[in-house]
């Protein structure tokens, strides 16, 4: 923004008087012959910097319709320019891209089946603890069994436990998105109480 003057009746030049943003106002002040304000001041370029200003962009003599960019048709098998070794590369790492995602969909809806079904139906693992547990006593003494089924009580009863806390935390709010591990272990619920049921009444 240029300096306002302001030229008095004897050719005198005088910054005009301004106010300050708290309303009070600056003293008009006189400048000498010659005087320029820093605001005015041109920036210091040296050489190089002026240099590579006014240089063109084009090569002297080219026309700008030569240098318009050419749409290149691309050549059956992938991208224009490329060797056989490179489309061939491409082509192996769009194959493995391909079936990871395949892979990831999969494992996602196996987990979502196991939390949809684990409600209704027994996991695999809790089918096979079952039986497991009976075959184990049976070919043990007594006195083995007994403790080895209080242990399996006791660690049963200590799952349960965390499967409440954490459906009464996420009821409260306090797990927001529960992760893929606690949806399975909230889906074990029901087997575990079936299973601990069974031990009990083996005692």
């Amino acid at each position: 923004m240029a300096t306002p003057y302001v030229t008095d009746e004897t050719g005198g030049k005088y910054i005009a008087s301004t106010q300050r943003p708290d309303g009070t106002w600056r003293k008009q002040r006189r400048v000498k012959e010659g005087y320029v304000p820093q605001e005015e001041v041109p920036v210091y370029e040296n050489k190089y910097v002026k240099f590579f200003k006014s240089k063109p962009e084009l090569p002297p003599g080219l026309s700008p319709e030569a240098t318009a960019p050419v749409t290149p048709s691309k050549p059956e098998g992938g991208e224009p320019g490329l060797s056989k070794t490179a489309k061939r590369n491409l082509k192996r790492k769009e194959k493995r891209r391909q079936q990871q995602e395949k892979g990831e969909a999969e494992a996602l809806s196996r987990t979502l089946d196991k939390v949809s079904l684990g409600e209704t139906a027994q996991p695999p693992s809790a089918q096979q603890g079952s039986r497991a547990a009976p075959a184990a006593a049976s070919e043990q003494p007594d006195s083995a069994a007994t403790t080895e089924k209080a242990k399996k009580i006791k660690n049963l009863k200590k799952k349960l436990r965390q499967v409440e806390e954490l459906q009464q935390r996420i009821q409260a709010g306090e797990i927001g998105q529960p992760s893929k591990e606690q949806l399975e272990k909230l889906a074990r619920r029901r087997a575990l109480e079936e299973e601990l049921e069974d031990l009990e009444l083996g005692l």
